[in-house]
């Protein structure tokens, strides 16, 4: 055997030792590196005669051929047997029984919607629906709210591209809107009537959807849930509201252990106004007072927005949010928790 042969038995051995890839570029270095050994035969060349040249060069070239071919089958070779070990790894059984997809469901917020809406609608009133980026006319001149109003602040108020200085477009701060919207178009509906001297048909509509406001804490977020309710006709009174809101609430809650208070307050859009609270008799709430939502007798001027005459019409507004009722009836503390998408709390509700 003589030098050539033994130096590419030597590359052959040396890349069947190479265990992993980065071994095998290692042992490449060796033989067919800048500074391995058939580059070193080749610069050996130089003190050659011509003849002597091409003789010797082709033998070299032939084990270095050689040297390749051994390289590049050891590296098919490592490919293959990493492919090997990634598809036993893989493997499917077959014969075993499949795993069941497993089911959504709704979140507990929209389940609390969908049970707003089934006791609401068993009382006869309608659901509005409305856009979520309001003009500052519906969602607050309107609702009888003053142009120096905290609540048109930066601070409270998402605004957003479009329209103008003195009519901004703004992201919905609550869901009145959609009861001025539905009050118009209920009127607009039925004007030939009021022409005519007649009475128009009520106005019963709930109006839940999301809503925005700068925000956020432990009870509070950016983008949290409301749902207004209204009631206009030519003899509706504050004891309708509280009868009402009353049978929502125990209805709601399941249970008529309940105790509803109506606190004194102010809105722009009612007079009188009231915050409503609650109180359980037994569990681990009893004896708490609760505030549960906000509401009043609709203000003259915001009926008179709506297209209607406050002499003849009269009634009353409400508003609350789902979130809060969702976090009493499931004993939740944290209003973020339902907004994180953490499907071990989620889960729980289905």
């Amino acid at each position: 055997m003589n030098e050539l042969d033994a130096l590419v038995d030597s590359a052959r051995q040396g890349f069947e030792q190479a265990a992993t890839p980065a071994d095998l570029e290692n042992a490449k270095a060796v033989f067919l590196g800048k500074s391995g050994r058939i580059t070193e035969l080749m610069k050996g060349l130089a003190s050659l005669s011509i003849d002597e040249k091409k003789a010797r060069g082709a033998v070299i070239n032939q084990a270095k051929q050689a040297i390749e071919a051994a390289l590049n089958a050891r590296r098919q070779a490592l490919a293959d047997a990493e492919l090997d070990a990634q598809l036993k790894a893989e493997a499917l059984d077959v014969s075993l029984p499949g795993r069941q997809a497993g089911q959504g469901g709704l979140h507990p917020v929209s389940l609390t919607l969908e049970r707003i809406e089934g006791i609401f609608g068993s009382m006869g009133f309608d659901v509005a629906q409305g856009p979520e980026i309001e003009s500052d006319w519906f969602n607050f001149t309107a609702l009888n709210t003053p142009e120096d109003h905290p609540a048109r602040s930066m601070h409270d108020t998402f605004y957003v591209e479009g329209g103008s200085d003195k009519a901004p477009n703004l992201l919905r701060t609550h869901t009145s809107p959609m009861q001025i919207r539905h009050a118009v178009q209920h009127v607009n509906r039925h004007r030939a009537l009021l022409d005519a001297g007649e009475t128009m048909p009520e106005i019963r509509v709930i109006a839940p959807g999301r809503t925005y406001r700068v925000d956020s804490d432990a009870t509070h977020s950016p983008m949290f849930h409301q749902c207004e309710g209204l009631w206009i006709g030519a003899n509706v009174s504050f004891k309708d509201l509280k009868v009402v809101f009353t049978d929502f609430c125990r209805t709601f809650f399941e249970s008529d252990d309940l105790v509803l208070r109506f606190r004194p307050s102010f809105f722009p859009f009612t007079e009188p106004s009231a915050e409503i609270d609650i109180q359980f008799q037994s569990g681990p709430l009893a004896g708490r007072w609760l505030e549960v939502a906000g509401s009043g007798q609709v203000h003259p001027n915001v009926v008179r927005n709506m297209g209607l005459d406050p002499e003849k019409y009269i009634g009353f507004a409400f508003g609350m949010g789902p979130d809060r009722l969702t976090m009493l009836r499931y004993g939740v503390n944290d209003l973020r928790l339902f907004f994180d998408g953490d499907i071990r709390f989620l889960s729980q509700f289905q």
